[in-house]
């Protein structure tokens, strides 16, 4: 996947924000997930390929970002309805710490918990803004990208696209 897009330009007159194209996440619906790594909280690295096999929910986020600690609870939420039936990946675009970890733990999430330190898997699927949410099929095609989700639209696509 490739991004597209251009650069904000905020300085010309007296500051003005002057017209330009920002920079947005690629589209990676229909492409297979990449062939890249990222991390459990013990430095252990997992390749995200491995996740096909059933249906997925990845929701990419940190705790840097306030619309993904937002929608972390209703995350828990829906994994406590779907669990048995769809995979719930959480990734952090940020480093593996624990203190990542007891951020999502705290807010209800009981998933697995991933982490993008070095931001191979963000890169590679061209993510430029946070949270995304990728469903993804049990053949490991990405079937549908979002951004900023409450549980309500989580429930409806997981039942649409992945159930």
């Amino acid at each position: 996947a490739s991004g597209g897009g251009g650069n904000a330009v905020v300085d010309g007159p007296q500051n003005q924000l002057q017209p330009a194209t920002i920079e947005t996440n690629a589209i990676v619906e229909g492409d297979q997930l990449p062939d890249v790594n990222v991390q459990t909280v013990d430095g252990t690295d997992v390749s995200i390929r491995s996740l096909a096999g059933q249906p997925t929910v990845i929701n990419v986020w940190g705790s840097t970002c306030t619309a993904c600690v937002v929608e972390l609870p209703e995350f828990a939420a829906a994994h406590l309805l779907y669990g048995d039936r769809v995979r719930f990946v959480g990734i952090s675009y940020l480093g593996a710490t624990e203190r990542e970890e007891s951020f999502a733990r705290d807010r209800g999430v009981q998933y697995e918990l991933l982490y993008d330190g070095n931001f191979d898997f963000v890169n590679e699927v061209g993510i430029t803004s946070f949270p995304v949410t990728l469903f993804v099929d049990a053949n490991g095609r990405i079937v549908r990208q979002t951004g900023q989700l409450d549980e309500a639209a989580l429930s409806r696509f997981i039942e649409s696209d992945l159930l």
